[in-house]
């Protein structure tokens, strides 16, 4: 792995902490915050590829895990990879590894729909469909109505931070596109 790449993983890890830092915001009755951070895996997928994307959020995981306070909210430890709301959490593993190899696929067409619908498709089917069973049988409910006090209300936030990322996706590919960078260095 070149030095470009660890540096690349790194720098998104570093975002993801650095997106920890807005205050997430907790709401009544539900366990799982709200927070700017699910919109780290949808850039890391997007922007890096499958691969760094994915080894980028591992890194991530792994300061968490350590103690590094970088969740939202100045949380970290072992502790918090392990309570009801922590499948959202792996969650963003697969949806980085997921937006990664969509994105790759796609890329000689990707355009901002396109984008969306992959940062959509990863950034909450992928997160929500690990989520919100870790949820059901963390907290003892019934797939029903835990998608409906996990992810039911998250769903209008989130597809914002979908739009967002796509476009950021976009510019960057425009700009200084990563994957292509890679995917011709790679062969």
């Amino acid at each position: 792995m070149s030095t470009r790449n660890i540096v690349q993983i790194a720098l998104f890890a570093a975002l993801m902490a650095v997106l920890g830092i807005f205050p997430p915001l907790m709401l009544p009755a539900i366990a799982i915050p709200i927070t700017a951070q699910s919109m780290g895996p949808m850039l890391m997928g997007g922007i890096l590829g499958a691969r760094r994307g994915g080894l980028s959020m591992l890194l991530f995981l792994v300061l968490v895990a350590i103690g590094l306070p970088l969740l939202s909210g100045g949380r970290g430890g072992i502790g918090t990879l392990v309570g009801p709301w922590s499948g959202f959490i792996y969650g963003w593993f697969a949806s980085a590894i997921f937006i990664g190899w969509l994105t790759e696929r796609l890329w000689n067409r990707l355009n901002f729909p396109i984008a969306f619908a992959i940062a959509v498709a990863g950034g909450i089917g992928v997160v929500y469909g690990i989520g919100v069973p870790w949820y059901a049988v963390m907290s003892g409910m019934d797939l029903a109505p835990a998608f409906a006090t996990s992810a039911l209300i998250f769903i209008p936030g989130d597809l914002i931070k979908a739009g967002l990322a796509a476009a950021i996706i976009i510019m960057v590919k425009r700009a200084y596109p990563l994957i292509r960078q890679s995917a011709i260095a790679s062969r």
